[in-house]
């Protein structure tokens, strides 16, 4: 049951992730400023951090709805919101070396791998027009000619 809640949290949250990068994609236009993302993670951070204190310190709810809308929902909508969450936790149980470490790592480890994933896929389409052209002025969909 909570595979199928996470399942069907998730859809739904890419769905409204997905809605609301298109709302905000005129200012995102208009500024070059991703504003859409930003309204995304901060909003989810107060939705999450809100949701998970509601239900784990005052109202109980099943398992099913909370992995539901927290994990599938909300980690579809954004893993930021995970993320700054777990800050907080590790600043109020003053764990500030783990905190400052979980800091750098998460800021630094997803921006060199975000790096990384834009240099693989630059270098994948170097690679892919440096193969097209050794192969000659074919039209698109013609197989390739055997030597």
């Amino acid at each position: 049951m909570q595979l199928l809640a996470v399942g069907i949290g998730g859809f739904l949250g890419a769905i409204l992730r997905y809605e609301m990068g298109q709302w905000c994609a005129p200012w995102v236009a208009q500024s070059g400023f991703p504003w859409g993302t930003l309204l995304i993670n901060l909003s989810g951070c107060l939705v999450l951090a809100f949701f998970l204190t509601i239900t784990l310190e005052y109202y109980s709810v099943r398992p099913s709805i909370r992995v539901g809308l927290g994990t599938g929902f909300l980690g579809a909508f954004t893993t930021f919101s995970t993320f700054t969450l777990e800050c907080v936790y590790l600043l109020n149980s003053r764990a500030f070396w783990s905190l400052g470490i979980y800091l750098m790592a998460s800021i630094a480890g997803g921006t060199v791998l975000s790096a990384l994933g834009v240099f693989w896929a630059r270098n994948l389409e170097r690679a892919q027009r440096r193969h097209h052209r050794s192969q000659g002025a074919r039209t698109e969909g013609q197989p390739a000619q055997e030597e």
